[in-house]
């Protein structure tokens, strides 16, 4: 295999340790978040969302939570801002002007999870991701409502995905890619499919095969070892790389790679 597209980063030594120092120094200039999530039943990753974006460095935040949660959260949660639900608690599609014009005011967008399952948030999934043409970031559970039928993520620009491996596999099946992700491949074979999907697919990915991290798009790939097999990863990793890439628009592999260690 062709190594020239796979780049190893260590968890002590950035690939690209000047992007450290270029950061905005200024509050006021390191960008706008959104962050999208939640249902009635509960909004953990939104809030835990808006955490790391705050750690990563982001310069402001917004949260946008279905109405339903309005009553329960408004008094505790100052920062989040409510669009219409569905009847069960979930975002209706009525939420569509809302989420166009929040993510209109923002640098990027993160679709957090915690969405629970609903046709109608579903079809507003959609619809938005057709509509909004800047940095949209999937994970969680929010990844699974595009995974079937991941048509418009294939021909839009400003896409990221922070998927689990089964994530991953669905991916694959639902774009009708031609090689599986089998979960009895090694790393190296996982590097050059990859390799072979982002440069076929304009989509930035970032997931986790046993105790390394993969980034991977426009064909380059780099990997960071993790010390440890943390259960819960998929979050704070798209955060940070959520705030990462909007501060670093013009360097998406650079900037994704770098936010794995860089806090």
């Amino acid at each position: 295999m062709d190594n020239l597209f796979w780049l190893r980063q260590k968890p002590d030594k950035p690939l690209y340790a000047d992007m450290l120092w270029s950061r905005p120094e200024n509050k006021r200039h390191a960008g706008k978040l959104l962050l999208v999530g939640g249902n009635v039943h509960g909004f953990a990753a939104a809030g835990e969302a808006y955490s790391e974006a705050i750690k990563a460095g982001i310069g402001t935040a917004r949260v946008l939570l279905p109405d339903s949660l309005q009553k329960t959260v408004g008094r505790v949660f100052e920062a989040g801002e409510y669009a219409a639900s569905t009847p069960s608690g979930s975002f209706s599609q009525k939420a569509l002007a809302e989420f166009i014009d929040m993510a209109s005011w923002s640098d990027g967008v993160l679709l957090a999870g915690d969405l629970a399952r609903n046709s109608e948030t579903a079809i507003l999934i959609e619809h938005f991701t057709e509509k909004y043409r800047g940095q949209l970031t999937f994970t969680k559970d929010a990844a699974d409502y595009i995974l079937s039928a991941p048509g418009p993520l294939m021909v839009r620009e400003n896409t990221l995905l922070v998927l689990s491996f089964a994530q991953l596999q669905k991916l694959a099946v639902g774009a009708r890619y031609t090689r599986a992700f089998t979960t009895d491949m090694d790393l190296l074979r996982l590097i050059d499919a990859l390799h072979e999907f982002t440069t076929r697919y304009n989509l930035a990915i970032i997931t986790r095969f046993h105790t390394t991290i993969l980034v991977a798009f426009d064909g380059r790939i780099s990997t960071t070892p993790v010390p440890e097999q943390p259960l819960v990863w998929r979050l704070k990793t798209a955060s940070h790389a959520a705030v990462w890439w909007l501060q670093h628009p013009a360097k998406t592999f650079e900037a994704l790679t770098t936010s794995l260690i860089a806090n």
